[in-house]
């Protein structure tokens, strides 16, 4: 779905104007987008596998839900709306924590040109995995890694072609503060 985003400057404010997502990307537009971690109190943190149908990076594991702010719409709209879309879990604003925005600016051999700032926020997942329905264009599966698991991925990534190679330090930052906040 081809959805109009509000277009940002290169230090992320927003501009007044607003684009088609294929322009954005094709063009380089910087533009905002939601990130939304979920970790369970038994010190889990739930990935989601991107769809094989997706254009850049298919079936690795990677943050929990995420998708482009459309026109209009705060970065919490967003991650709610997503996270319902994404997997089928009903959310409050009040229950999203705002860890930071994130610059992830990256172009890709199929000639996308990503340009994004990550409104990245945490939240306490409580149900269970049972209950999570995955979108099929975006989601092929999902699981719970421990806290444990996910430090070793990351002590290996870029070798086992598990998490997106280039977000290693992004991953990192959004570790430290799901830990500070469950600890």
């Amino acid at each position: 779905m081809d959805e109009y985003i509000d277009v940002a400057t290169k230090e992320g404010k927003l501009t007044g104007k607003r684009e088609l997502k294929s322009i954005i990307h094709q063009k380089g537009l910087y533009h905002h987008t939601a990130h939304l971690w979920l970790y369970t109190e038994d010190r889990k943190i739930l990935l989601a596998q991107r769809s094989s149908k997706k254009a850049i990076c298919p079936l690795l594991w990677d943050v929990s839900v995420a998708g482009h702010i459309d026109a209009g719409e705060t970065a919490k709209q967003a991650a709610i709306r997503e996270t319902k879309e994404e997997i089928g879990l009903e959310l409050s604003e009040k229950s999203l924590k705002l860890i930071g925005v994130f610059k992830c600016f990256q172009s890709y051999a199929n000639g996308l040109i990503d340009n994004e700032f990550h409104n990245t926020f945490i939240a306490k997942l409580k149900v269970p995995l049972s209950k999570l329905t995955p979108q099929e264009d975006e989601v092929e599966a999902l699981k719970l890694i421990s806290f444990l698991e996910f430090e070793s991925l990351l002590n290996h990534i870029g070798k086992d072609n598990h998490f997106v190679p280039s977000n290693k330090a992004y991953y990192q930052e959004v570790y430290k503060k799901i830990k500070a906040r469950i600890d």
